[in-house]
């Protein structure tokens, strides 16, 4: 240090000169720091967010009707799926009935468990399915496991151990590290369980205990699975061994022909998603049923995030004169900066005269779309992008009026412990909301 007209002048500060006075200015270094890296924060999240838009709005019209004779055979050309039928559709809702189900598919299993889930979590849930695989492999079933790395970060090791020690076959779905971050953004999202060949499940429901219950409080989730006894099983299960390939040991493929039900109404197809640039099958499925609806359109979805194409091909429906209901969740939601994201495009959809409902009660989980009382969609993905573009999805569409009827049954009742949002109401909201909906919308494409 050295002295500057008697007072001292530490390191870190410089002398100026006004108007003959000499003062002394802190550099802060800290502060600079930080706001040089604020900065550059600003532009890389800037640059991730501009690459991650749309390069392109899809655009689809459907030369044939949902309810048309030739409608099913038309979908599954266009989004390259197998077209099947002979299947039955059992619709749970809730944990007290998604899980006994499983579980009971589990204890009876006699040859082997192809298992794929997001969550596993720490808990009664995780504590009973563990039993229940554990015991499969140990009597001689083949037991084989997708978990995603970082949706099953939370399970306890113990568990994982257990099942490895029983003999279960277990891929850990795209573990990261620091040399292979970009891989941390692409999730395996599906949710299957197919027993020895012939029963599936799928839906939105995870490993954990937030999906007890009945929806019955804040703490437990209003969810949809479905179990499925017919063709659609095998389907399902090959898409399985998608993502059970290269998990660092040898992998032989087994699947079964299940016998068609012989009362099934149904015209079923499953479809996936994986990483694209674009428009994936299943994006593809969701556009072009909309585009099939003549009447209306039922969709049920958390995260509820539109992109160009979403909004087109909602807004030409709507053009058309169908009628859109959509049910999503409240602020009861375990992703908030989602929830403002998706709020973002309410004031549109509701002066465009579409119905948006808010569940009440609990986190509302459940992801279906019925169109025309026919075309049914179900599944792990929500609609979002990250679903139909990032992450590993795997739905089913069904050609069915009675599965149509069970869907909008439990559609009808959430309805009645839900908000129906206005657009007069909602112009009202407090500014702040506004804009927390106008910051989040931006990372609509990568939530």
């Amino acid at each position: 240090m050295r002295r500057a007209n008697g007072h001292r002048l530490f390191r870190g500060e410089k002398v100026a000169v006004l108007d003959g006075v000499q003062k002394t200015q802190a550099r802060h270094p800290r502060i600079e720091l930080f706001l040089k890296i604020t900065v550059v924060a600003v532009i890389v999240t800037a640059t991730v967010l501009a690459i991650a838009q749309d390069q392109e709005t899809v655009e689809l019209r459907s030369a044939i009707a949902a309810e048309d004779p030739a409608a099913p055979e038309y979908l599954a050309a266009l989004v390259a799926a197998d077209l099947v039928a002979g299947d039955t559709y059992d619709v749970l809702v809730n944990g007290d009935q998604v899980f006994p189900a499983m579980l009971h598919a589990i204890d009876d299993a006699k040859e082997r468990i192809s298992f794929e889930t997001y969550i596993y979590d720490t808990g009664q849930v995780a504590d009973q399915f563990t039993d229940a695989l554990e015991k499969a492999a140990r009597r001689g079933v083949t037991v084989n496991i997708i978990l995603d790395a970082l949706g099953t970060g939370s399970m306890d090791k113990k568990h994982f151990e257990r099942l490895q020690k029983a003999g279960a076959h277990i891929v850990n779905f795209n573990p990261t590290a620091w040399y292979s971050l970009e891989e941390l953004n692409y999730r395996t999202h599906r949710k299957i369980l197919v027993v020895d060949g012939s029963i599936a499940f799928t839906g939105g429901v995870g490993i954990a205990d937030h999906w007890q219950g009945n929806a019955q409080d804040p703490e437990h989730w209003r969810d949809t699975h479905v179990l499925i006894k017919g063709p659609i099983a095998r389907i399902l299960e090959a898409a399985f061994y998608e993502n059970f390939v290269g998990g660092g040991f040898t992998v032989t493929p087994v699947l079964t022909e299940p016998k068609p039900a012989h009362d099934a109404d149904d015209r079923s197809m499953v479809v996936r998603s994986s990483p694209s640039d674009g428009a994936s099958d299943l994006k593809r499925l969701y556009l072009l049923a909309m585009a099939m609806a003549r009447h209306s359109i039922e969709i049920s979805s958390p995260y509820f995030v539109t992109d160009e194409s979403t909004k087109w091909a909602l807004d030409d429906a709507r053009k058309r004169g169908v009628t859109i209901r959509i049910l999503v969740e409240s602020d009861t939601t375990d992703h908030k900066s989602v929830k403002y994201a998706s709020r973002d495009a309410y004031d549109d959809m509701l002066e465009g005269g579409i119905q948006i409902y808010e569940y009440q009660p609990t986190m509302m989980h459940t992801k279906t779309m019925v169109v025309d009382g026919v075309l049914n969609i179900f599944g792990s993905a929500n609609f979002d992008n990250r679903s139909l573009e990032l992450n590993d999805e795997v739905n089913v569409a069904v050609f069915s009026r009675r599965l149509a009827a069970r869907f909008l049954q439990d559609f009808d009742h959430d309805l009645r412990v839900s908000q129906k949002l206005s657009l007069e109401t909602w112009r009202d909201r407090p500014l702040m909301a506004r804009v927390h909906e106008h910051f989040w919308s931006y990372f609509g494409e990568v939530f």
